[in-house]
């Protein structure tokens, strides 16, 4: 296989929304990534170091949500915004069913178009994110209190701290991948969506929103997953707690819960080689009949 660079790889659709940027390698069933949130997020830079071996089975396709600086922007809170960019893109696509990877924010939103599209979503793999606290008070855990305290007030000082929470290894977090997050993080675009998603008053408002609607949350409505759904988690994760995990596991009819140690928010990049081991082995295990 020929070196999978961000040039050789990089895709563009075009919608009636605008401009879906993705990343393409491999052949086979298709398999849709999709990345975090957080300053300077790239569906790139959360997966680029597993396509190597995916890329054997699959056809690996790498979604850039709307609003975080490489696709088209999002005038809607990114995560309103992403389920339909998630849509567009598989029709445009020509796919009908396709195998999901979410980490954080794009396991709920793998999640949500698995409750609502329910025949479009063969498996899906979680890591972290899903689910609802039921330990540890507030909304999420220690990296989300320091992403909005990044989002609010943006210094370097302030992205490191959030840099250190996301994992278990403090020797993963290198001045380059410091540089690589400050750089995209402080584009005047991708702050201004980020402040729509992690502004303290941005967040006041969700949860308002929340309380005064008659639609179950997300974590209700996981009953409804059809897909055989595999969660894997940081045993150490400051992001989204491990309890979290507790609902879900108990509530989505087809589950199982993989947990890997010393490992923090970024299971794909802090336990490569175990979680690529586990992911694999569940997407490409046959169904039994």
């Amino acid at each position: 296989m020929t070196e999978l660079t961000y040039e050789s790889t990089l895709r563009e659709l075009q919608t009636d929304h605008g401009v879906l940027r993705y990343h393409e390698a491999g052949d086979g069933p298709p398999l849709l990534m999709l990345h975090g949130s957080g300053p300077g997020v790239t569906g790139w830079r959360n997966y680029h170091g597993i396509l190597p071996l995916f890329a054997r089975e699959f056809r690996c396709l790498v979604l850039e949500f709307p609003g975080f600086g490489v696709s088209h922007p999002a005038d809607q809170h990114p995560m309103v915004a992403a389920p339909e960019a998630v849509m567009r893109f598989l029709d445009g696509l020509g796919l009908q069913q396709v195998d999901v990877i979410g980490n954080s924010m794009g396991g709920i939103i793998a999640t949500q178009i698995a409750i609502g599209h329910r025949d479009r979503v063969r498996r899906l793999v979680t890591i972290g994110g899903i689910g609802r606290n039921l330990f540890y008070p507030g909304f999420g855990g220690e990296g989300i209190n320091l992403l909005v305290e990044f989002t609010e007030n943006p210094t370097r000082e302030k992205l490191v701290q959030w840099l250190h929470s996301m994992v278990y290894d403090p020797a993963l977090i290198t001045e380059e991948l410091i540089e690589e997050r400050w750089a995209q993080a402080t584009d005047p675009d991708t702050l201004a969506s980020a402040r729509r998603m992690y502004g303290r008053g941005a967040l006041e408002a969700r949860a308002a929103a929340v309380a005064a609607s008659d639609n179950p949350p997300d974590w209700a409505m996981l009953h409804k997953i059809k897909a055989r759904t595999l969660m894997t988690w940081g045993r150490d994760d400051r992001v989204s707690p491990l309890d979290m995990a507790i609902l879900p596991m108990r509530t989505i009819p087809d589950v199982e819960l993989h947990v890997f140690p010393n490992c923090g928010h970024w299971a794909m990049i802090e336990q490569k080689a175990a979680w690529e081991s586990v992911v694999l082995a569940f997407l490409i295990h046959k169904d039994e009949t």
